[in-house]
């Protein structure tokens, strides 16, 4: 995934050349990276929890890319060299048992909740990079891969003499086809910051309280039989919607499927993709929306963030025609045995309502908003004042499985443990 400079993307919006400052013009063209240069970029990573993945053939900078990220965020962020750990880059059969002393280490940072962890190796084996996607799941922390953009990354001859493992050139030529093609993820997406996801949950919660406690919706509460405990009090929504998407909250734009879904390569070939890839944005949430099988947040996009937004995303038939961006959703929770997908179908049934003319009933004011209705347990609160959430265009390379909420006394936990990063 190769960063960008000013000079070779001008043609790009505005958005993706904000670049900071003096420092972006000291450094070497191979060190320009967005979450080098660009300062809401680093600002939105100082407030998020982030393992930056780094890929490369020995010898081919990578030691110094992990130096300039840690000079950039400086106490925020620990570098894990493997180099440390006397570990040689090698196509092996097995992954070397000295990497548990790797992940012990990384775990600690992990629970130290450190905001950006820089892990320097080949990272040429997928048994290896599972192993690291399973901890950032575990913990709760997106993944960016950066790969030196230096000139001999991938030229085997100049690297024997770079590298300090005095590894030769077959050596080096064995390892060079796994690390030549990208490594896609399973889909794309802006995944929020640490801050803003607290934020957000916050927001989601107060809602799920409001609505449960109120006239309106417990005269529909048929819709959400498992929920009602005493209806004449409460309907406990928190605990209705009992599952999580894995890992950081975020809206995905693609899904990719590792590369395997239809168009993945040709999205991640793109240049706003490429120019984007570990990019701050700041994502505009318009409403808050609940249906019998899930409970989402609603984005607005802006034009430059519809740049990265698929064509197809918001057809569901090949005759739908809804505005792009339409399906653009954060999910927040699932129903038992329903997929994190389906908040994405719920929101679009929500917008083809509202082109066919039905703008729900309006029931009322409540926290944030005008409360609408829209029948069959579809509930919308449209925010008097827009949530703005900071985010990461990345990618998720993890399992994707959504995770139980764990069940404890203290009110509105579930939910906090279902979205909370």
């Amino acid at each position: 995934n190769r960063g960008f400079s000013k000079k070779s993307h001008t043609f790009l919006p505005k958005i993706f050349r904000k670049m900071s400052t003096q420092s972006a013009k000291e450094r070497p063209e191979s060190l320009h990276f967005p979450f080098l240069d660009d300062e809401d970029t680093i600002s939105t990573l100082k407030e998020s929890k982030t393992f930056f993945i780094l890929r490369g053939l020995p010898g081919s900078g990578k030691s110094t890319l992990a130096q300039a990220i840690h000079d950039r965020y400086k106490d925020a962020c620990k570098v894990i060299s493997v180099d440390h750990y006397k570990i040689t880059p090698l196509i092996r059969s097995s992954i070397p048992e000295e990497y548990s002393k790797v992940d012990e280490d990384l775990v600690d940072y992990c629970k130290r909740e450190v905001s950006v962890i820089v892990l320097d190796d080949t990272h040429h084996e997928r048994e290896r990079l599972d192993q690291l996607f399973d901890i950032a799941d575990k913990y709760r922390y997106k993944v960016i891969f950066a790969e030196p953009k230096t000139p001999w990354r991938l030229d085997c001859p100049q690297l024997k003499d770079k590298n300090q493992w005095k590894l030769s050139v077959e050596e080096l030529k064995k390892m060079k086809p796994s690390l030549e093609k990208e490594f896609l993820p399973m889909y794309f997406g802006w995944f929020l910051s640490k801050r803003s996801s607290e934020i957000l949950r916050k927001a989601g919660q107060a809602f799920l309280d409001e609505l449960g406690s109120l006239k309106a919706f417990k005269k529909e509460s048929k819709y959400f039989p498992s929920a009602i405990e005493d209806p004449k009090i409460k309907i406990d929504l928190t605990s209705y919607f009992v599952k999580r998407p894995p890992g950081v909250l975020h809206c995905t734009t693609k899904y990719t499927e590792f590369g395997k879904a239809a168009g993945a390569e040709e999205y991640a070939q793109q240049e706003a993709v490429k120019a984007s890839y570990g990019k701050g944005f700041t994502l505009s949430i318009s409403a808050l929306f609940i249906t019998t099988k899930t409970v989402g947040a609603r984005i607005e996009l802006s034009e430059q963030q519809l740049l990265l937004w698929p064509g197809d995303a918001d057809k569901i038939l090949p005759t739908d025609n809804l505005p792009r961006g339409s399906r653009a959703h954060i999910t927040l929770g699932c129903a038992n045995g329903v997929e994190a997908v389906q908040t994405g179908l719920d929101l679009l049934e929500f917008v083809k309502l509202e082109k066919a003319g039905n703008k729900g009933e309006q029931v009322g004011e409540i926290g944030g908003g005008k409360l609408l209705y829209f029948d069959n347990g579809m509930w919308m609160l449209v925010l008097s004042k827009k949530i703005d959430v900071r985010a990461i265009f990345s990618g998720y390379y993890g399992k994707g499985k959504l995770v139980p909420t764990q069940s404890t006394n203290k009110r509105g936990a579930a939910f906090s443990s279902c979205t909370i990063i």
